[in-house]
This record gives structure tokens, C-alpha cells and sequence, in this order.
């Protein structure tokens, strides 16, 4: 159990739980909200269903013209990325558990073994067939040549990004770390996230069962606003790095 603290300042394990507001704020769309991906073309979430994926050649084809799309390749971590970046290296990170799969927290300078990414990463390839995986690089350049569906070099196998999809289980290694983290951290902090998907949301929780301060910082209500010891408006790229005691440029 961790020791209980006053207010974030005292905080040396702090856990960060990071959700959509940090990559919308990177100019990546989200997929929920009112301009979101799914609200503006429901067809759009049939891509992210493995059945579909799996069985429908033009589900496929949609799928990696979304995944070409310049929008998240264009996208910069931002003063929000770079202030948890300056939190590990102040030596007060406890871990990052993410819901988003841009990447943009390793990109930022984060160490890649404290990120743990819940719903995977859009950042690599993988093989329904064999397993082989690689960078997103080399099925976009193949994409841009032309191939709509690119099958695996290896097998010929279907492939896709190594994202969580309807219809799979998450990663149990990384949901694994992700629990372990909110038992471990003497804070945690919400940035972002609105804590209604589960089982993400059940970490804020369990970390203040735990005796960790829980702080929140989003745009809009939350879930467990009443729950947290601080709660904090405004946007992430302005507020984040003061509350966390860091300077970002």
C-alpha cells in the first residue's frame, strides 16, 4: 500500500493515466466526440471490429486509408507529452498507463518499458497468420504505392495494425503492469480521460484504495471527479506542467 500524502508536490511515484484530450490536443481526432471519428461516419467503427476486419476485403481497404491518413503521422507530442517526459527525469514517474496508441508519449522522450499501452499501438504491423510484426512505415509505403490491403511479406497473411479491436481481449501482460502500477503509485493522476471506459477507468480506484492522491485533470467531468483529492480544468498544454512542478518550453 503507499503511504498516504498531502497533495502532489510530496508525490514521488506518481502514475499517469493518460486518455483522448492529450492526443486531440495533438491534433489527432478523437473517436466519441462530437467531431469524432465514429460520430461523423458510423461505418467508420466496423474497421475497428476484428470480425468485420477479418471477413470483408473493404473493410480492410478502409482501414488502412484511415491509417494512412496524415492527420496522425503529422501529429508532435505536446507541452502535456513533454511535461511527463520531465517528470521521469525528475525521478517521479511510477509509469505511464495509456489509453491512446499514437505513440506520441515514447515520441516525446518517454522509456518506452514505463509506457503501457492498453489498446496497443498504431505504430507497428502485425500478422493475423504468422505473427510477424514491424514498423507502420513499411505498410504505408505500400499503401502509397498502391496496395490497398497489404498482406504479410512472410506468410501472405492478413495484417493490421497492433491495436485492441472489438471483439479482442486486452493484453494481459500490459493490463497486468498497468494494475500493478496503480497499486504501487503514491499518486495517480488522470489527464485527459473522461475514466468511463473500463477496465482503464477501474486503475483511478484502485490506486485511491491503495492511499494514493488522486489528482484529474481534463477538460470536461469526469467520472470520478467526487473521488479525487484535486480535480483541474483547462488545457492540458497549459496546466499540466505547473500542476506537475515541471518546466516545459
Amino acid at each position: 500500500m503507499a503511504a498516504t500524502i498531502s497533495s502532489l508536490d510530496e508525490a514521488t511515484r506518481i502514475l499517469i493515466l493518460s486518455g483522448a484530450g492529450l492526443s486531440t490536443a495533438a491534433g489527432i481526432p478523437d473517436f466519441r466526440g462530437p467531431e469524432g471519428l465514429w460520430t461523423r461516419d458510423p461505418y467508420a467503427e466496423l474497421v475497428s471490429t476484428l470480425s468485420w476486419y477479418l471477413r470483408d476485403d473493404d473493410v480492410r481497404k478502409a482501414a488502412w486509408r484511415r491509417r494512412a491518413h496524415p492527420a496522425m503521422w503529422a501529429a508532435q507530442p505536446t507541452r502535456a507529452h513533454r511535461a511527463v517526459v520531465e517528470l521521469e527525469r525528475a525521478g517521479r514517474l511510477r509509469a505511464i498507463v495509456t489509453q491512446n496508441t499514437d505513440g506520441l508519449h515514447q515520441l516525446a522522450g518517454s522509456s518506452p518499458g514505463l509506457v503501457h499501452e492498453i489498446h496497443g499501438s498504431a505504430r507497428t504491423w502485425r500478422c493475423e497468420m504468422c505473427g510477424r510484426t514491424g514498423p507502420m512505415e513499411e505498410m504505408l509505403e505500400r499503401v502509397a504505392g498502391g496496395d490497398e490491403d497489404p498482406r504479410c511479406p512472410h506468410c501472405g497473411g492478413i495484417t493490421r495494425a497492433t491495436v485492441i479491436l472489438f471483439e479482442e481481449v486486452l493484453d494481459a501482460e500490459v493490463l497486468e503492469a498497468a494494475v500493478a502500477a496503480a497499486e504501487d503509485c503514491d499518486a495517480i493522476v488522470a489527464v485527459g480521460t473522461t475514466l468511463g471506459v473500463y477496465p482503464v477507468a477501474g486503475l483511478f480506484p484502485l490506486a485511491l484504495e491503495g492511499g494514493a492522491h488522486g489528482v484529474i485533470v481534463n477538460a470536461e467531468p469526469t467520472a470520478y471527479d467526487s473521488d479525487a483529492h484535486q480535480v483541474v480544468r483547462g488545457q492540458l498544454d497549459e496546466v499540466l506542467p505547473g500542476l506537475l512542478g515541471v518546466a516545459v518550453e
